[in-house]
C-alpha cells in the first residue's frame, strides 16, 4: 500500500521574518497539500520583514498575515526534510531527517530590490525541491 502521508519541510532561518517565510511561502503555494510546510527562526523577529512581503506580494502571493515562529524541537521531529538558512549551529538534529542548508543572503535590513533576487533563487530552489518530494507525476 502505498504512504499516502504528504512528506513534511521545515523552513529554518534566524529571526523567521525573510528567508524562509518565503520559501514556506512558495512551497505552500505551489505544491499545496501535497506538502506540510512550517517555517520557524531560532531568534523569531516581531514581525515579517516588510521589503520581503513586498517582494512576495509582486509575486502574487500575499504573506502579510504571517507571523515569525520560534523554532521548536516539536516541530523538527515532526518534519522529513529540515532546510536550514543561515543558522549555523542553532538547529537540533535528530537521526532520520534530511538535512539541507541553503546559502542565501540575508534580506533583513534590505530594500525590495535587494530582496528580488534572493526571492527568485528561493522560487527556483523550491521548484526543484517539490520535484524531488511531491512530483505531480
Amino acid at each position: 500500500m502505498p504512504d499516502t502521508a504528504a512528506p513534511s519541510v521545515l523552513f529554518v532561518c534566524v529571526h523567521n521574518a525573510g528567508r524562509s517565510q518565503m520559501a514556506a511561502a512558495f512551497l505552500t503555494h505551489l505544491a499545496g497539500d501535497r506538502v506540510q510546510v512550517r517555517s520557524a527562526g531560532s531568534a523569531p523577529a516581531d514581525t515579517v520583514n516588510p521589503a520581503v512581503v513586498e517582494a512576495m506580494a509582486e509575486a502574487g502571493i500575499d504573506i502579510a498575515a504571517e507571523v515569525p515562529k520560534v523554532l521548536t524541537v516539536e516541530a523538527v521531529q515532526a518534519s522529513d526534510v529540515v532546510i536550514t538558512m543561515g543558522c549555523g549551529d542553532t538547529c537540533p538534529v535528530f537521526p532520520g531527517k534530511r538535512y539541507l542548508d541553503w546559502q542565501l543572503p540575508d534580506p533583513a535590513g534590505q530594500g525590495v530590490a535587494a530582496v528580488r533576487p534572493i526571492r527568485d533563487e528561493i522560487e527556483g530552489r523550491i521548484r526543484g525541491l517539490i520535484e524531488e518530494i511531491a512530483p505531480t507525476s
